[in-house]
């Protein structure tokens, strides 16, 4: 039974906490719609039997659940300490050495990961490690070494990250590691492939090449958590297919007070770019030891929610924590709640003038027609999923199905709001006889009931990408056959 109550997607990120047996299959049955594989952590077999592990649960519960890998990106490091953690006090000397040789780290001096780092600081500047607990002001660089003097007191460990408070740091966004996970996600056959610290559109192009190149037609995920990242957002939107607000590294290179109002901004330019949007990052922390929420989480994760993110997600929280499964539920009732509270009419004056594709026309005329009809569902017949992802940015009371006859095409729409994936094969029928068997087809699975009015798009040439050319309005006669009312 498709889940058409809530509206707003859940993303848990997978780790071994999820690994235990039986936990995958809560997930699923909780209310999981897409998985994460953090390639920052684990093997390439690990993340193999982690998929099949969800493929083989999703399917035993006649569900649709996508599987995002998540690259790990250059995230910039300091490496290992002599005695394996250090504490630091406000006002002590502190180096980050950069030379090839350098030694273990101590109460002094550390090495870092990133050898170019003398060459993107200056002093005056403020470098940030462990997600800003440690803070460093640059006194000046000589010799390969950054010295620094300690802001804050707090303990160090081995291998935390390190940010310049800004932005600024010149690595590129896809490392050598990243380019063996495309190909070991494009084996996998992963639905999402996420890019972390990008910078501009141009990352996002060279991930897309490279994936295409491997045999893999993951949807493109831009993680938005480099400062430069926001400058050129409008950009890096049009070159992806999701976007993910990250408000870790985000957070610590813009400032925490910044964060809100940019999450804001990101979610409202990705919805109207008509692409997907993730809100992620610490968004129940509290569950990785607790089995309920904090207050400040819930208002969190619905402030999210009402602000039309088409996705929340769990990190440690299921990786790692004590309460996976808790941590869902959670998730799930938090999200419903936020949509029962919160009615969002369709602003059709503001929306967007001078289409220039067909589908996203048929899609506007849709929801402008379920805005001023009573209409149980929206049916969207397609291939890629994509007439289902123009319909899902406009709010609406109606659920909509995404009909297809291709896995991967369903499991990339398991990401969107609104939308639940059907599996559906119109080959063979002519477009009218399509639409007839679609609605009957959800009448049987107890999702449409006979005097329903159902809202069809679709194509003159039903297996053709991109060719959603026609609105139908159906009603449910007895037995589920569909009685036409008017077409376009």
């Amino acid at each position: 039974m498709v889940d058409h109550l809530r509206r707003t997607r859940i993303l848990a990120t997978l780790g071994p906490a999820t690994d235990r047996p039986g936990v995958v299959e809560a997930l699923i049955a909780a209310g999981v719609n897409v998985v994460r594989l953090n390639f920052s952590h684990g093997t390439a077999e690990q993340h193999a039997q982690r998929v099949a592990m969800v493929r083989n649960a999703a399917s035993r519960q006649s569900k649709e659940v996508g599987v995002l890998g998540d690259l790990q990106g250059p995230k910039i490091r300091i490496e290992k300490f002599a005695e394996g953690k250090v504490m630091l006090r406000a006002g002590d000397r502190f180096t980050l050495d950069c030379r090839v040789d350098a030694a273990m780290g101590d109460t002094t001096r550390v090495a870092c990961s990133y050898h170019g780092l003398v060459n993107d600081v200056a002093t005056g500047d403020t470098l940030l490690l462990d997600d800003g607990l440690v803070a460093l002001r640059v006194e000046r660089v000589d010799d390969q070494q950054v010295f620094t003097t300690v802001l804050t007191d707090g303990a160090l460990s081995d291998r935390k990250g390190l940010n310049r408070l800004g932005g600024g740091l010149s690595l590129g966004a896809l490392t050598d590691k990243d380019r063996e996970d495309i190909c070991h996600a494009a084996a996998l056959d992963l639905d999402f492939l996420a890019v972390s610290f990008c910078r501009s559109a141009a990352d996002i192009d060279e991930a897309r090449s490279l994936a295409r190149e491997a045999g893999s037609q993951a949807a493109m995920v831009a993680k938005i958590e480099r400062a430069e990242a926001i400058t050129n957002l409008a950009e890096i939107i049009d070159a992806s297919d999701v976007v993910m607000v990250a408000r870790g590294d985000l957070g610590v290179e813009i400032g925490d007070a910044e964060l809100p109002g940019l999450q804001k901004k990101i979610i409202r330019e990705t919805l109207e770019r008509n692409k997907t949007v993730i809100t992620a990052t610490q968004m129940l922390q509290s569950m990785v030891d607790n089995p309920i929420p904090t207050r400040a989480e819930v208002l969190d994760v619905a402030n999210a929610v009402i602000d039309g993110t088409d996705a929340v997600m769990l990190s440690a929280e299921t990786a790692s924590g004590q309460y996976p499964v808790k941590s869902v539920e959670a998730m799930a009732r938090i999200c419903l709640g936020a949509e029962r509270q919160f009615v969002h009419d369709t602003d059709f004056e503001a929306a967007k003038r001078g289409l220039n594709r067909t589908d996203e026309a048929i899609a506007m005329a849709a929801m402008f027609l379920t805005e001023h009809i009573q209409v149980r569902a929206i049916v969207a017949m397609t291939e890629s999923g994509g007439t289902a992802r123009y319909l899902s940015r406009f709010r609406s009371t109606s659920p909509i199905y995404g009909m297809s006859r291709h896995a991967g095409a369903r499991r990339r729409m398991a990401l969107m709001r609104d939308v639940f994936p059907i599996d559906f094969d119109s080959r063979g029928l002519a477009p009218r006889k399509a639409a007839r068997e679609a609605v009957r087809h959800l009448f049987q699975l107890g999702l449409l009931e006979v005097g329903d009015r159902v809202i069809i798009t679709s194509g003159d040439h039903m297996e053709q990408l991109g060719a959603t050319n026609t609105l139908r309005l159906l009603k449910v006669g007895p037995e589920g056959v569909a009685e036409g009312l008017g077409e376009l």
